[in-house]
């Protein structure tokens, strides 16, 4: 029996923060024919707050991974509060991350696996991978750990 994405999100028993809203001159996601584009987004939690932190200094891998995870569903929210569902997606094409990370470290890819994990677990191991960068910053907005933006491809 194949869930769909709703479905399989419902089974994870995990909660969507509330979905930010810009605090810039941008769109927060923009769709272009069949793909949907999602502007960076980062780990807000169910009372609006922000996970704060650098990994590395003031965070270790693992709690950056769950900060990863966070903003992969922040920006899960972002699908819902704007089209419904996550059943509009049907697939991940790309996702970049950036880790806000002291200068010696190295698994950048390690903390953006909170969200591409995530993901997988949400449009399965087909279609909740796609390609994907994770990168290590100087710093990001509000001294957030994670930020990441994401493509994806909609249901037609």
């Amino acid at each position: 029996m194949n869930l769909s994405a709703q479905e399989a999100f419902l089974k994870l028993d995990l909660v969507l923060p509330p979905a930010p809203q810009p605090l810039g001159i941008y769109k927060p996601f923009l769709v272009d024919g069949k793909y949907l584009y999602l502007s960076g987004h980062g780990p807000v939690q169910t009372d609006k707050s922000l996970i704060i932190g650098r990994i590395g200094e003031d965070m270790d891998m693992e709690a950056g991974k769950l900060a990863a995870r966070q903003v992969g569903l922040t920006m899960l929210s972002t699908i819902v509060t704007n089209f419904g569902s996550l059943d509009v997606v049907k697939r991940v094409i790309k996702v970049l991350g950036m880790v806000n990370c002291s200068a010696d470290f190295e698994r950048h890819p390690y903390i953006i696996n909170g969200c591409s994990e995530l993901f997988a677990s949400v449009w399965g191991h087909e279609n909740g991978i796609g390609v994907r960068s994770a990168v290590g910053m100087g710093s990001l907005p509000d001294n957030i750990p994670v930020e990441v933006e994401a493509v994806f491809e909609l249901h037609q």
